[in-house]
């Protein structure tokens, strides 16, 4: 029998190679033509009584499956949002139906009666990992492109295919729930630790160790199926289940504040699942996925941080018609910590970069942050002395501007000085090829201003990177009047080729990103003024979902940073551009205080030497007097912090700065976290409905002042019912074009 993606063949021993190799993509994902050949397989493997065993393997290099396509999900959520206004109990019944489909098709493997074995040879995530749990034996090639993961968690939902139940009858519960909690990846040294594997072999001998252990007898028989199977980490009514599971549900809490319907699941399928037979604990967690699909979190944070990621990872907003940038050379001009970072990441994809700085001495100082990153990494078992001389060999610390002739990006990082970046366009573009991109990496100056002082400005470009470059994923592409679509493709090209993310932005003062930021420090000084306790503050931001409180985040971009900022702004745009009681805050802070941030080891926080840590500066509190900390409404500090970074990103899309909301949200949670469980800033939005959203912001206007007021953007949507995916839907193009 032939398919479209799988091959089956069966050799001299009666052993089945079923090869998973699709057509036309780079990484195996699961679709409904692909379910229904899985299920067709299986039939086949099972009719033919020549066939004594199978072995499932992926025929793409170093990839075994992504998981789930996006067409699915997209489809599961169609049901829930068109059919369910139709007939709310069919609806319900599909949803339920889809949402078991995997999960009782990978029961059908493990129980049709010939032993299935898993050859694991690369990434394998999801559903992909539930399917190789499902099968009797599971060998993994012993090699770095081995990641093995459940990660659903991470968009909203969980392991909804059997990895509820498999996983803690495998290991013992309490790595279990980590596992699948965190969304972690496993080595396969770690899953084989953990049970969860049988063989880790190298790659080359990866088939041949699969089909032997069909060859050596492996039982058709899954541990749970035989009498008398006893859970690996003892009963869930037992003095290790009475020690584990109080403790689990509180660290779920302090970690998630119950923000996640989806990480709660976990535990409820597998607290109630390991209680009754597999069968009614597979139905158990049919049942709570089916229920967490139709909640607003799941379905905010998978059109986000899935579908909405991917579309952009893949170039959703790269100019048509534009062939594809090779970057053969990439220079950097400033070798300070941003340009040594960005040099890092440029040559960590393979790309040759020229560094240049004043000095020799200041650009070789700029390659040794390379040399520190890669050490970090070998001495973690990241990384490789090979890898490490590669990535070095790969930058050229210079003094000489002529050094970047043939250079395809070239990428500004120097000083915040308008004078300093127009001795460096003017330097770089004497030596650069007609069609070469220059890009600025400035966080505060307009790039239309920056791009008066190229003789190309149609080839000049913003490209923000955000502190540490290593570490944080998205980039702005900011966008001056007069760039042209060639230099957003090359940098959307450049962007992809270093494994971030990018939005594209249009110019304004503060971007997007640094825009809604700077609202939600300012909401805390606000909050600090009115004597609401820093403590609270701190602790409203971690609950309402933010990784760290306004308070910590100031001290980490630095106090006197801000004062420069509100001085530069009063400067440009007048005293009533900033909150006078604001500036009188970070006066006192820097000015009479020399409190400076985490940098000088005081801000709102003191930095003790380690291994103490951090606190809150105990004077804080004396600056303004006190509020009663029982007659404050908790739940409106959290909402305040969210809804003034909402109207913000509200706001940048009235101006037509950002216009696509995937761009609104996908950049608010990679650039500083915006609570992930909403979807972004834009979905936080649609989430409550546009309509409630603004009676929030109105109510809170009123009690707290204008920096709530909403834009009449807002009011607009609001009276025509609209939400930001309507009014500004991205795919209107793709659907039209159709």
């Amino acid at each position: 029998m032939a398919y479209k993606n799988f091959t089956v063949e069966t050799d001299a021993d009666g052993i089945a190679l079923v090869t998973w190799d699709m057509p036309d993509k780079s990484m195996n994902v699961f679709t409904e033509e692909v379910m229904d050949e899985i299920d067709a397989i299986i039939d086949q493997v099972v009719a033919d009584d020549a066939i004594k065993g199978a072995v499932f393997t992926s025929g793409k290099k170093d990839s075994f499956s992504g998981g789930a396509d996006i067409t699915m999900l997209k489809k599961m959520f169609d049901i829930i949002q068109t059919e369910k206004a139709k007939d709310p109990e069919k609806a319900m019944q599909m949803l339920f139906d889809g949402a078991g489909r995997m999960s009782w098709l990978w029961r059908k493997l493990e129980t049709c009666g010939k032993p299935w074995v898993s050859a694991i040879n690369g990434t394998c995530m999801g559903g992909a990992f539930e399917l190789s749990l499902a099968c009797h034996g599971r060998v993994v090639a012993d090699s770095k492109a081995v990641k093995m993961a459940l990660p659903e968690v991470k968009i909203g939902i969980f392991p909804g295919a059997g990895g509820t139940q498999r996983v803690p009858r495998l290991t013992n519960q309490q790595d279990a729930l980590q596992m699948m909690t965190q969304g972690s990846s496993l080595t396969p040294q770690r899953a084989k630790a953990l049970g969860l594997v049988h063989e880790v072999v190298p790659p080359k001998k990866l088939i041949a160790a699969a089909r032997k252990m069909i060859k050596d007898g492996l039982k058709p028989v899954q541990p749970w199926d035989e009498k008398g199977f006893r859970l690996p980490g003892g009963k869930i009514y037992s003095p290790a289940g009475a020690n584990l599971w109080p403790a689990a549900s509180a660290i779920l809490r302090r970690e998630t504040h119950m923000n996640y319907p989806g990480a709660a699941a976990i535990l409820k399928c597998v607290y109630e699942g390991l209680l009754v037979p597999f069968d009614t604990a597979l139905k158990i967690e049919q049942r709570y996925f089916a229920n967490v699909l139709q909640t607003t979190e799941a379905g905010s944070m998978i059109r986000s941080l899935f579908v909405s990621l991917q579309e952009l990872n893949k170039g959703a907003r790269r100019p048509e018609g534009i062939r594809p940038t090779k970057f053969r050379k990439v220079g950097v001009i400033g070798a300070g910590f941003m340009g040594a970072g960005i040099a890092y990441v440029t040559a960590k994809a393979g790309i040759p970069v020229v560094l240049i700085d004043r000095t020799q001495e200041a650009a070789e100082k700029g390659k040794a942050h390379s040399d520190n990153l890669m050490t970090k990494a070998m001495q973690k078992g990241r990384a490789t002395a090979e890898e490490k001389e590669k990535l070095l060999s790969l930058i050229t610390p210079s003094t000489d501007y002529a050094d970047l002739e043939g250079a395809d990006l070239v990428i500004e990082a120097v000083f915040e000085d308008s004078e300093v970046k127009k001795a460096a366009t003017e330097q770089a573009e004497a030596h650069l090829k007609p069609s070469a991109v220059f890009a600025s990496n400035t966080s505060t100056i307009p790039i239309t201003s920056l791009a008066k002082n190229s003789k190309r400005p149609k080839n000049f470009i913003g490209i923000h990177f955000f502190s540490p470059v290593d570490k944080m994923m998205l980039v702005e592409v900011i966008m001056g009047k007069r760039t042209g679509d060639k230099a957003l493709a090359v940098a959307l090209d450049y962007v992809r080729a270093i494994k971030k993310t990018g939005i594209v932005v249009n110019d304004t003062r503060g971007f997007y990103v640094n825009r809604c930021v700077l609202r939600y420090m300012q909401e805390a000084y606000s909050m600090l003024i009115e004597g609401v306790p820093p403590a609270m503050i701190e602790n409203a931001a971690k609950m309402a979902g933010m990784p760290v409180g306004p308070l910590a985040l100031t001290d980490e971009t630095a106090i006197d940073l801000a004062q420069k900022i509100m001085k530069q702004t009063i400067r440009d745009l007048g005293e009533k551009a900033v909150d006078p009681r604001h500036m009188e805050l970070i006066d006192t802070m820097v000015d009479k205080h020399g409190r400076h941030g985490r940098k000088n080891g005081k801000g709102f926080y003191d930095y003790p030497a380690k291994p103490a840590k951090k606190h809150l500066w105990p004077e804080l509190k004396t600056l303004y007097p006190q509020q009663d900390a029982d007659s404050i409404d908790f739940g409106e500090l959290k909402q305040r912090l969210l809804v003034t970074i909402a109207l913000e990103a509200a706001r940048v899309m009235e101006e037509g700065i950002v216009t696509d909301p995937r761009e609104a949200d996908v950049g608010s949670i990679l650039a500083f976290g915006f609570a992930p469980y909403t979807g972004g800033t834009l979905s936080y939005i649609d989430g409550m409905g546009v309509a409630n959203f603004v009676d929030l912001a109105n109510r809170l206007r009123r009690k707290y002042g204008a920096q709530f007021r909403v834009p009449k953007l807002l009011k607009e949507m609001a009276e025509n019912g609209e939400t930001f995916y309507s009014r500004f839907d991205p795919y209107a193009k793709v659907d039209k074009a159709a």
